[in-house]
């Protein structure tokens, strides 16, 4: 799926990237995997189809564009997504707050 013209690899993604696995309203971001530099909309979708094991991104890489918002298409850094309140900072859409059970699979949250 293209999303304003990045590619999202994924299960059945929508146009705001749901997934198979997370089709909620709020499911509308998509992860950038650092292992292989592209986006997925959850970890899920990235182990059933990267020939590969996932990489989480370090502490030190948080100002690194690796989330991209499925409304509006802006990417962010993961500073700007892990300090946004669960919203996008550029168009105010929500995002879902039980992806913060999930964030250590992505980043290094080691230090938070």
């Amino acid at each position: 799926m293209n999303i304003k013209g990045h590619e999202v690899k994924g299960i059945d993604v929508d146009a705001q990237t749901r997934c198979k696995h997370y089709p909620k309203e709020v499911d509308r971001i998509a992860l950038k995997f650092k292992c292989c530099d592209t986006y997925y909309p959850c970890y899920q979708c990235h182990d059933e189809i990267a020939d590969h094991k996932a990489e989480t991104w370090t502490v030190e890489e948080r100002n690194k564009k690796a989330v991209l918002c499925g409304s509006c298409g802006m990417e962010l850094t993961i500073n700007e997504y892990m300090n946004s309140g669960y919203a996008c900072p550029h168009c105010e859409a929500s995002f879902n707050p039980g992806c913060r059970n999930h964030a250590h699979l992505y980043f290094d949250v080691s230090e938070d």
